[in-house]
């Protein structure tokens, strides 16, 4: 099995459709022996049938019976789907329009989701904007990521090879867009793997301590990073899913395209009125915390509010600066 959850799916769907195809070819050769045999011209004259206490009876405790397997079968497998391993290799999963991004419990984001196999992993799912459903159909699995209440998942895939990941709620005129896949590895494979991609993560950014005059305290949570171009690309591409609505190439899609964005100048709709501003820092701080003060003309007010820190934005600006 590819999953451990496609053996009890499988069989459950295949009783479920067993009966069905049962009782659909039995009721319909009843309905055509009771045409043929009991037409009006072989009993021109009809007789008046008060009912049948044994057939009343067959056809109401069967149909319970049937539905309390159906109803065990599918306890049982809810039951092992919200059972998940202690040991179960964590990654968290964020869905916005329209794209999954992936991160490690090292920091490293990608758009595709790399497992062991052979091995638990448990997903966070979280959503930066709409429902989704984070659907794998090869696993039998499919779980919401709803805004505001983070939701889990578990699987093991037991055999190495690449699966489909969709998104299985509405989300938005590009919904059918939204995909990825599972890359499965063999465990040792897959151990080089993290090991190699955590050495090519970006070193964090130096903070700059600067004396504060006497008396003045420091602000909670102030930063004074110097933004890293390097991190603000994979931010772009992976945690703020940012490449689902602005292209890099200058191709339109949703939004604006970032190329030749940075310095650039803009008509956007201000309350209804148009105004021209240049793309600079506070433009795209703003943009970032609140996309819908000024949003750029001939585009849809769809982007939500992002949650990224100061420092994250300060890459962010970074990297757009070098999109001539």
């Amino acid at each position: 099995m590819i999953s451990n959850f496609v053996g009890r799916v499988d069989n459950t769907f295949l009783f479920v459709i067993t009966i069905s195809v049962v009782f659909f070819l039995g009721l319909t050769a009843a309905m055509i022996y009771f045409v043929v045999h009991y037409h009006h011209r072989k009993h021109p004259k009809g007789e008046n049938i008060h009912g049948s206490l044994p057939l009343e009876l067959l056809w109401t405790v069967i149909p319970t019976i049937l539905v309390l397997i159906i109803f065990y079968y599918g306890m049982v497998g809810y039951r092992e789907m919200q059972s998940i391993p202690k040991d179960a290799f964590p990654v968290k999963v964020y869905g916005a329009m329209w794209k999954w991004t992936f991160e490690y419990e090292n920091g490293l984001i990608t758009d595709t989701l790399y497992v062991p196999a052979g091995k638990p992993v448990v997903l966070h799912l979280e959503s930066r904007d709409v429902i989704h459903s984070f659907y794998i159909p090869a696993f039998r699995i499919k779980q919401d990521a709803v805004p505001g209440v983070p939701t889990k998942m578990w699987f093991t895939a037991n055999e190495p090879g690449s699966y489909q990941v969709l998104c299985a709620e509405y989300c938005g005129d590009r919904h059918s867009y939204m995909l990825s896949e599972v890359r499965a590895m063999p465990q040792q494979e897959f151990d080089t793997w993290y090991a190699s991609a955590s050495k090519e993560l970006p070193a964090p950014a130096p903070v700059a301590q600067a004396k504060k005059p006497a008396g003045e305290e420091k602000k909670a949570g102030e930063e004074t990073g110097e933004g890293d171009p390097e991190r603000g690309k994979r931010i772009v591409q992976g945690k703020g899913a940012c490449t689902a609505c602005h292209s890099l190439d200058g191709s339109r899609l949703v939004g604006p395209s970032f190329k030749g964005l940075f310095g650039r100048k803009e008509t956007v709709l201000v309350d209804g009125k148009e105004q021209e501003v240049v793309v600079d820092e506070a433009y795209v701080i703003e943009s970032i915390k609140n996309p819908s003060a000024k949003v750029v003309k001939g585009y849809q007010p769809l982007m939500p509010p992002q949650q990224l820190t100061d420092q994250e934005i300060r890459d962010v600006i970074a990297y757009l600066k070098t999109l001539k």
